[in-house]
């Protein structure tokens, strides 16, 4: 059984900064790309930013240069630190990891999401 369990959610002013952790545990050969996702109410998922095990990265246009996405491999753990937030980025943020486990095929697991506030 694997888990995703996400952490580092909260309200926030529009300024300020935000750090978010999600830390994959239980029975995992190995993981390929993490990735965050944002859905705001009415909206579709969107991805905000995605890392590969090798380190490489990619975000979305709308927070490029304010947010950062890294990863601790040993730890199985993927952060997002949030800077400069903007209301526009009030949404609930999941975790997303493709991996593997014993006896399965590689596949998408996903946390549990947790809320971001932006609001004065």
């Amino acid at each position: 059984q694997v888990q995703l369990v996400e952490s580092g959610g909260g309200l926030v002013q529009p300024g300020g900064s935000l750090r978010l952790s999600c830390a994959a545990s239980g029975s995992i050969l190995s993981i390929s790309h993490m990735a965050w996702f944002r859905q705001a109410p009415g909206k579709q998922r969107e991805l905000v930013a995605i890392i590969t095990s090798g380190g490489n990265t990619d975000y979305a246009d709308s927070v490029k240069g304010r947010f950062t996405i890294s990863r601790d491999n040993a730890k199985n753990t993927v952060y997002l630190q949030m800077n400069s937030l903007k209301p526009e980025d009030t949404a609930v943020y999941y975790c997303n990891a493709y991996l593997r486990t014993p006896g399965r095929l590689a596949s998408d697991y996903w946390g549990q999401g947790t809320q971001v506030t932006v609001s004065s």
